[in-house]
């Protein structure tokens, strides 16, 4: 019919087993009220464990160190357990009071037994967490970059060697505050980038490398702000500081860090202490600040143990530049281009701005004619010629509008009425200066040494050249950036008008006459009727000339006058300047030369 299996059960086994699971059950019941005391009492434990390692983190990732895995692993469950255990102990007090028959049994024995089962649980979990919370290490060196690589050109030969000198002085040399200095457009900014891009490409033991710009709205919140987006300081919390409050944060950070600081453009002293930032000693190679400015009085300020003037480049570094904006192809399109091509470059005095500048505006130019034409304009009017009216000159312009008063000014104007590649005699410039009411200091002695005073702050500011100790000179660019000031965009009326050794009598628009007169023994100044306002004639390098007559009936009020070897007193009363370092000639000896004014 079918079969029949049987099954034998013991039914003490059966009872055994019951009973167990009644007692454990039971036991969750009965144990819930100690149970939820333990886990409230080791969850603080473990909450004050989490918070320690926590501090751990926090100060480690301000020294640019990444929070090790394992750990942000055991914060993450903490933080879990954290949250549902302070769940289950608010519940609680409601389970215990359905506790009956003196807490060994619940009115609902099953929700009772899960929530007392969930405790126990609870209990067990931070017990292990609390026994995973000494961690030897919290964090490691992150692996990001020490420097934000920033985008430049590739550095040109001449300034490749000044890079090499500045690197030595930062990683062998102990200055700890290094300053780089020169004329708008020579090339400091591409240093500084070429600097910071070096930290990524050559193994060095800094921990960071902050740039910053600086340029003339100097903010020290804003340098603060850099400095702290670089350190890890950027919560909403740290920007409402104060700024002595930022400046703490930055130097206990910094203090405990091997870092450079790089500051672009600078044209006031920056105070480090201010802004948090640890002064560099110069006994020790640790921390560097390096800067860029256009002043060598800057350098001072800042206290800097080292500077580098960053010069113009020279020829032949210049004409490889020029060359590699130019082109090959627009070179070689024309046999006459590369020789109009390198009288086009020397017109850039070696100035990297102003050889990208021209070249690139020279790149598609491929006949003669018109390389010829760039010439003529750049040595008549060369504001008007592309991207120096409009990039090249406002950029230099700042230097001019950055000296401390309009007699300096003035001062800078006058000397670009002297010829390109002049050397000028500091002495003859400041008789000049003198004639032109500039210097309002009354005794002969003070007003010279305001004039030599004026020339430091112009050959610091690197707007003037010193060659030698007597004499200085304009560089080409900084000279029409200035006769560009003084003409008012050599669109207005001009005040100025130079042309050595030419009578005039309006603007002839060209240039190159410096030595048309130098042999004539006779100069007659017929006309000066249309120049109303002349207040100075400059007659220079006329050693030959015996014989001046001068018609005019305005006022001119001074007369300068260089290597005139005689002169008798005039008609009509003259302030005479004889600014000449021949010593043959002085005053004294001027009595048989001619002046005649009708």
């Amino acid at each position: 019919m079918g079969n029949v299996i049987g099954i034998q059960f013991s039914c003490d086994a059966i009872l055994s087993h019951c009973l167990n699971c009644t007692l454990s059950k039971a036991a969750c019941i009965s144990q819930l009220e100690d149970n939820l005391v333990d886990l409230q009492a080791k969850l603080e434990k473990l909450i004050e464990a989490k918070n320690d390692v926590m501090m751990r983190v926090v100060i480690a990732e301000r020294q640019q160190m990444r929070c090790l895995n394992q750990v942000q692993g055991w914060l993450s469950r903490v933080q879990s357990v954290e949250t549902e255990a302070g769940q289950l102990i608010r519940d609680g007090s409601q389970e215990i009071e359905k506790l009956c028959l003196g807490g060994y049994c619940s009115k609902n024995c099953k929700s009772g037994y899960n929530f007392g089962k969930e405790v126990a649980q609870k209990v067990q979990l931070v017990e292990t967490l609390m026994g995973e919370k000494d961690f030897a290490v919290v964090a490691q060196r992150s692996q990001e970059s020490v420097a934000d690589e920033r985008p430049t050109e590739p550095i040109v030969v001449g300034l490749q060697s000044q890079l090499e000198q500045v690197w030595r002085c930062l990683v062998e040399e102990p200055a700890g505050i290094v300053g780089l200095y020169g004329m708008g457009g020579v090339g400091k900014t591409t240093l500084l980038t070429h600097i910071n891009n070096k930290f990524l490409q050559v193994p060095n033991d800094f921990d960071c490398v902050i740039w910053v710009v600086v340029s003339k709205d100097l903010r020290l919140e804003n340098i603060q702000e850099i400095i702290g987006g670089k350190i890890g300081l950027t919560n909403e919390s740290w920007k409402s500081k104060s700024l002595q409050e930022k400046s703490l944060d930055i130097f206990k950070i910094l203090g405990e860090k091997k870092f450079v600081l790089l500051l672009d453009d600078l044209w006031q002293r920056v105070d480090l202490t201010k802004v948090g930032v640890p002064l560099p000693s110069p006994q020790s190679s640790a921390s560097k600040v390096v800067f860029t400015t256009r002043s060598e009085e800057i350098c001072g300020l800042m206290e800097a143990q080292k500077k580098f003037k960053v010069a113009c480049l020279s020829d032949k570094d210049a004409w490889e530049l020029f060359c590699h904006k130019v082109g090959e192809e627009t070179l070689n399109n024309h046999p006459d281009i590369p020789e109009l091509a390198q009288t086009v470059a020397k017109e850039c005095g070696g100035m990297p701005l102003a050889l990208i500048t021209i070249g690139r505006a020279m790149s598609c130019k491929r006949t003669p004619q018109e390389w010829r034409h760039a010439i003529q304009v750049l040595r008549t009017t060369a504001s008007e010629f592309p991207g120096l009216g409009n990039e090249v000159y406002p950029l230099l312009k700042f230097s001019y509008e950055s000296l401390p008063n309009d007699i300096v000014r003035s001062c800078l104007l006058y000397c670009s009425l002297y010829p390109e590649d002049y050397r000028i005699s500091k002495e003859n410039l400041i008789d000049c200066w003198i004639g032109e009411s500039f210097l309002n200091e009354r005794v002969k002695f003070e007003v010279q040494n305001q004039g030599y005073y004026i020339l430091g702050i112009l050959v610091h500011a690197c707007l003037l050249e010193e060659v030698g100790e007597d004499e200085v000179k304009m560089h080409d660019v900084i000279r029409d950036m200035a006769l560009w000031i003084a003409c008012d965009s050599e669109k207005k009326g001009k005040k100025f008008l130079v042309c050595a050794g030419a009578g005039l009598t309006e603007d002839p628009g060209v240039r190159g006459w410096e030595n048309y007169f130098k042999d004539s023994t006779s100069l007659v100044v017929s006309s000066l009727a249309n120049l109303k306002h002349l207040n100075v004639l400059r007659i220079a390098d006329c050693e030959k000339l015996e014989e001046l007559k001068i018609d005019y009936t305005g006022e001119i009020q001074h007369f300068g006058f260089r290597s005139l070897y005689e002169l008798q007193s005039p008609v009509k009363p003259l302030c005479l300047l004889v600014p000449t370092n021949d010593p043959n000639c002085s005053p004294m000896q001027l009595e048989k030369f001619s002046v005649e004014i009708r």
